[in-house]
C-alpha cells in the first residue's frame, strides 16, 4: 500500500485528470499550447484557461456564420488567423452575458478580463512559435479593470467576530445548538488562524495536523506554486489552535484517508474551501450585515492590520506570500481609512 497523499498531491491529480476530460472537449492542437505552459503554471489555473478558451470555440460555431456547422475538433490552428480583431471584439461583448444550459452567464470585469487573458495567451503560444502569421488579439484592446474599494474587517469588528463565536451558543436552541457545540472550538480556530496570519483558504484547509509546530509557533503551508512557507502566529492564535487540537478534534474519528488532516467535516472529512466559505460567511453576517465579509476578506484585514503595525511594505508581502510586492503596494499601502474620515471633518463650508 502506498504512501498517504497530501491534500495538495491529491489535489494537483484531480485538477489534472479533470484537465485531460476537458481538454477532449478542445480542438486538438489546443493540447500543444497546454503542454508549452505546463512547467510555469498551476493545474488549477490550466483548468480555468481549458473552460475559457472552450467558451471562445463555442461562441464560434454559436455565431460566427463561417463555423455554424463545426464541431470543436474539425478546427484546425489555420482558422486561429482567419478571424479579424473584429470578430474578437465581438467575442468580448458576447462575454458580458451569454446563455449555456438554460443558464445566464455574465461576468465581471476581472472575469471578462480573466477569459480575454486566456485567449491572448492561446494565440501568442501558435503566433510566437510561426505556427500562424497573424494575432488579431494584439489589435483589440483588452477590458480595463477599475479600482474597487477594500472591503476588510475594523479592529472592533474582528473582536466583535470571534466574541460572537464564542459565545452565540446562549442564542441557540435545538439542533442549531447541537452542531454549534459540535463545531465551535473548529470555528473558533479556523478564523483566529485566518485573522492572525492572513494566510488563503485553501492553504488553510490544506493544513495538517503535523503541520503545526506550538515550539516555535508556526504552520507550513503550501503556497501557490507549490512552494512551502512557515508563516508564524502569536498567542491568541495558539491557543485557539490548541483548544481545537486536545478537544474536538482528538475526539473525531476521521475516515480513511482523513486522518492527518488538521481541520475536520462533521461527516470526518478534511473540509472544504467552499465549506470554510460558507461559515465564514454566516458568522460575519450576523456582525457586520452590510459587509460582505469572505475569507479574502479575513486576510486583507490581517494584511491592513500588518501594515499599519509596521509600516514595512515587504515584510506584508513576504508573509501572504505576494510574488509581487507591487500587488501589496496597491491593496495595503494606499491612503489609510482614519486618514479618509480626516477628511471629512476638515474643510468647513459655513462657520459656526
Amino acid at each position: 500500500m502506498g504512501e498517504a497523499r497530501t491534500y495538495h498531491e491529491q489535489t494537483r491529480i484531480d485538477q489534472t485528470m479533470r484537465l485531460r476530460e476537458v481538454l477532449k472537449t478542445l480542438p486538438p492542437f489546443a493540447k500543444d499550447y497546454f503542454r508549452a505552459i505546463e512547467p510555469k503554471s498551476s493545474a488549477r489555473t490550466r483548468i480555468n484557461y481549458a473552460y475559457d478558451i472552450r467558451v471562445f470555440f463555442t461562441f464560434l460555431m454559436e455565431n460566427n456564420p463561417v463555423y455554424k456547422n463545426y464541431s470543436a475538433d474539425q478546427f484546425r490552428v489555420s482558422d486561429l488567423e482567419k478571424l479579424e480583431p473584429v470578430d474578437i471584439e465581438e467575442y468580448m461583448e458576447y462575454l458580458k452575458v451569454y446563455e449555456r444550459d438554460d443558464e445566464l452567464i455574465t461576468n465581471s470585469e476581472k472575469g471578462l478580463a480573466r477569459k480575454m487573458s486566456a485567449l491572448r495567451s492561446f494565440y501568442n503560444y501558435y503566433y510566437k512559435h510561426q505556427i500562424i502569421e497573424k494575432n488579431p488579439t494584439l489589435l483589440v484592446e483588452m477590458p480595463k479593470l477599475h479600482d474597487k474599494a477594500i472591503i476588510r474587517l475594523d479592529t472592533d469588528e474582528v473582536a466583535l467576530l470571534l466574541d460572537f463565536v464564542e459565545n452565540c451558543g446562549s442564542q441557540l436552541s435545538g439542533q442549531s445548538l447541537t452542531y454549534y457545540n459540535k463545531t465551535r472550538e473548529r470555528d473558533l480556530a479556523i478564523l483566529t488562524l485566518l485573522l492572525g496570519t492572513g494566510i488563503r483558504v485553501s492553504e488553510c484547509v490544506g493544513l495538517d495536523l503535523n503541520d503545526v509546530d506550538f515550539k516555535n509557533n508556526g504552520i507550513t503551508v503550501t503556497r501557490k506554486g507549490g512552494n512551502q512557507m512557515v508563516v508564524y502566529f502569536g498567542d491568541e492564535v495558539a491557543d485557539a489552535l490548541t483548544d481545537y487540537i486536545e478537544g474536538s478534534r482528538k475526539a473525531a474519528t476521521p475516515l480513511s484517508g482523513h486522518e492527518n488532516a488538521l481541520f475536520l467535516s462533521t461527516q470526518r472529512r478534511r473540509m472544504g474551501v467552499q465549506a470554510v466559505e460558507n461559515m465564514v460567511k454566516k458568522y460575519a453576517r450576523q456582525v457586520t450585515p452590510n459587509k460582505k465579509i469572505t475569507p479574502h476578506k479575513l486576510r486583507s484585514t490581517y494584511g491592513t492590520s500588518l501594515y499599519k503595525e509596521t509600516g514595512d511594505i515587504y515584510l506584508v508581502a513576504d508573509v501572504l506570500g505576494h510574488k509581487d510586492v507591487n500587488t501589496t503596494k496597491k491593496h495595503y499601502a494606499a491612503i489609510d481609512e482614519d486618514r479618509r474620515r480626516q477628511a471629512a471633518s476638515a474643510v468647513k463650508l459655513r462657520e459656526s
